[in-house]
């Protein structure tokens, strides 16, 4: 009898514990595995982010300060537009084509000739403003970029839930952006053309730190880690576009 009691004890099912001790052993190892791909993926992007910043603000500074390159830009505008339309091809590859964007070398190469293509539309702008405009307003950037990142990282807000706000933002703006348009033609307004920098100002502000929350991964909606070549494009037209509006709205033409 004690020996049929003891095969029974032997055939008794695991307990609750022991059967899910492995569950959550396995779980806690897929976290710590997806914190460390998150974290790889946030090196990734700042770092690629960081050349391209750097090439942006040399090109910026070239135009600006050397005379002889902003005099030859200046008399030649179609340098420009075929810069914009560098612009306009690579974007549209990087946003719409998501294979394209995934493939190596290719994302790469669309990557740097967009780069290459708004530093240079950055430079031609800011060629026509004085210098320390310019210098003021790279300043203002880099500390509005700093500020939103440490908020990104340490606030509880979730800037991810908040879409509907930047909706009315993006119409508010495309309403002044017509009123503009209607109103140039008759005169300049300088009223209406601030309250037009002002609100592309804070719009880009707040994509700036919506894009770093996606980027983030701990907020309500993230991005995917496969996606580092369009978070880094985000962020870096977040960042273009809100020195672009903060130099409209606070630069100072040339003499």
């Amino acid at each position: 009898m004690k020996k049929a009691k003891q095969v029974n004890d032997d055939n008794e099912p695991p307990s609750y514990q022991e059967a899910t001790a492995g569950y959550d052993e396995m779980e806690a190892q897929f976290a710590w595995d997806d914190k460390t791909i998150r974290q790889t993926f946030i090196r990734k992007v700042y770092a690629i982010l960081m050349v391209q910043l750097l090439v942006t603000v040399a090109v910026v500074c070239l135009f600006t300060f050397c005379a002889p390159v902003r005099f030859f830009i200046q008399t030649h505008p179609g340098l420009y537009m075929a810069s914009y339309l560098m612009f306009l091809f690579t974007y549209i590859a990087l946003s719409c084509c998501g294979d394209l964007r995934r493939q190596f070398p290719w994302n790469s190469i669309l990557l740097v000739l967009f780069t290459l293509s708004m530093a240079f539309m950055m430079g031609f702008m800011s060629s026509f403003y004085n210098t320390k405009s310019v210098a003021l307003c790279l300043g203002i950037t880099a500390l509005v970029c700093l500020s939103v990142t440490i908020f990104s990282f340490q606030s509880k807000v979730d800037v991810t839930s908040c879409q509907g706000i930047l909706f009315s933002l993006c119409m508010v703006m495309l309403f002044c952006a017509i009123a503009l348009s209607i109103v140039v033609p008759f005169g300049y307004v300088p009223w209406l053309h601030a309250i037009y920098a002002v609100i592309g100002a804070i719009l880009f502000t707040l994509f700036l730190a919506f894009d770093t929350q996606m980027l983030l991964g701990n907020k309500r909606y993230t991005i995917s880690p496969e996606e580092y070549i369009f978070a880094t494009l985000s962020i870096y037209l977040d960042i273009i576009y809100l020195f672009s509006f903060l130099l409209q709205l606070m630069g100072g033409g040339r003499d």
